[in-house]
């Protein structure tokens, strides 16, 4: 059976990796409608079946998406997008509800369509109707986000902090992470690099691929590589190739232009 999804997004080429990337996951899907706005949001809930699963950014083009819930009820899975990490991560966590940082990486959306199939209908119902999205709505207009400011890293039997600005990429090989500093200096650290993606300022870092996290400062040149990718020249530079995939072009030259 066909999951329908709902896609609510107010940027075109966020919504069009977003489908593709519903067509690579174990799941299949059906989206059943794109919308871009909270106005349209409300009208097409008000006259259509509601789906399974939406996936829902949180800022649109007229508003904080909050606003839709004030005058319909869903009882579909919610999974929150964003670009920015301070909305309110942890009141996402304590409500349960699921959120995906943008981009949107495959093994993410996976995930999330996993977690819906440990649900049932009268579970999320409950969990949509006990979520106070005033509340979410208010620490998302006045929350000033603390991003990690430094890192402490270990050395034998001492330690010393290392400030984030000095750190050029992380990357991770065998299941270790590294830090990667201007002067080419490398130390292990004890976060995985999806836990850095939410701790560091996503202005400055970037998750390019399952391996790396490059500082924007790292950055010389991007060049267009085979079937859609990008290769970045950087200084330093890392010891392999810095590949961009297709999936996620778009979204590293509009971090880029920001």
């Amino acid at each position: 059976m066909r999951l329908k999804v709902l896609i609510i997004e107010d940027e075109m080429p966020a919504q069009r990796l977003l489908k593709e990337t519903l067509q690579e996951i174990n799941f299949e899907t059906e989206v059943v409608a794109c919308l871009n706005s909270i106005k349209s949001a409300i009208a097409w809930f008000q006259n259509n079946q509601h789906p399974e699963i939406i996936l829902l950014d949180i800022h649109l083009s007229d508003g904080i998406s909050f606003e839709i819930f004030k005058q319909v009820k869903i009882d579909s899975m919610i999974i929150f997008t964003t670009a920015y990490d301070e909305y309110a991560i942890q009141a996402f966590k304590v409500n349960s509800l699921d959120y995906l940082l943008k981009p949107i990486e495959k093994e993410e959306l996976q995930a999330a369509f996993e977690k819906y199939q440990q649900y049932n209908k009268h579970f999320i119902q409950e969990k949509n109707a006990s979520i106070n999205f005033s509340e979410l709505a208010s620490l998302i207009k006045n929350k000033n986000s603390e991003y990690r400011k430094r890192i402490l890293i270990q050395s034998n039997e001492s330690f010393f902090h290392l400030p984030i600005g000095q750190i050029a990429f992380f990357y991770s090989m065998q299941g270790i992470t590294f830090a990667v500093t201007f002067e080419k200096r490398e130390y292990p650290v004890n976060f995985s690099l999806q836990s850095l993606k939410e701790q560091l300022h996503p202005e400055k870092f970037f998750k390019v691929n399952r391996q790396i996290i490059i500082n924007i400062d790292v950055i010389k040149r991007v060049h267009s590589y085979f079937n859609g990718k990008l290769k970045l020249e950087t200084q330093p530079s890392h010891a392999e190739d810095i590949i961009i995939g297709k999936d996620k072009a778009a979204a590293f030259r509009r971090w880029l232009d920001r």
